[in-house]
């Protein structure tokens, strides 16, 4: 069991949401992989994933190209199973250039609270060190830290 569980409430959402935002910025696979049930279907971008072996794979090539990752994610919507949520993360590539990547994702969860979809569309943006937002050590966002909203992204 992977609490919260179904069906949500504002708060379990939310407390959803920040579970998955905090895993994610730990930028290890396969602890992030415990999360998805394991026939997981995704989709990322124009990626087919299916199952924890193929996450992990994923998610260890991307955050070898995708360093100083930070991520910021925020509850949309919410009913019985499913969660929509919108995110942004900043990052820089082997050569220094920097980005912040904006998305939304729609997540559907087993009984069990593990997620077993994960649809996620995402847009890149070029941005200059001087314009990044998220500036915290890497690892967990600070709670003091604003939110998508407060940040007017």
């Amino acid at each position: 069991m992977r609490p919260p569980l179904p069906p949500f409430t504002q708060d379990t959402a939310i407390a959803k949401v920040r579970a998955a935002e905090d895993a994610w910025n730990s930028r290890d696979p396969q602890s992030v992989a415990q999360a998805y049930t394991p026939a997981s279907r995704w989709r990322n971008r124009d990626s087919f994933i299916t199952g924890r072996g193929e996450i992990v794979d994923f998610l260890t090539r991307k955050w070898s190209r995708e360093l100083d990752y930070r991520l910021v994610k925020e509850l949309w919507a919410f009913a019985g199973n499913r969660i929509a949520v919108r995110f942004a993360y900043e990052w820089r590539d082997d050569e220094g250039r920097w980005f912040r990547s904006h998305g939304n994702e729609n997540w559907a969860f087993d009984a069990d609270g593990l997620m077993a979809e994960r649809h996620a569309s995402i847009n890149d943006q070029a941005i200059g060190e001087g314009d990044r937002l998220f500036r915290w050590p890497l690892g967990r966002r600070p709670d003091s830290h604003p939110s998508l909203s407060n940040l007017g992204l």
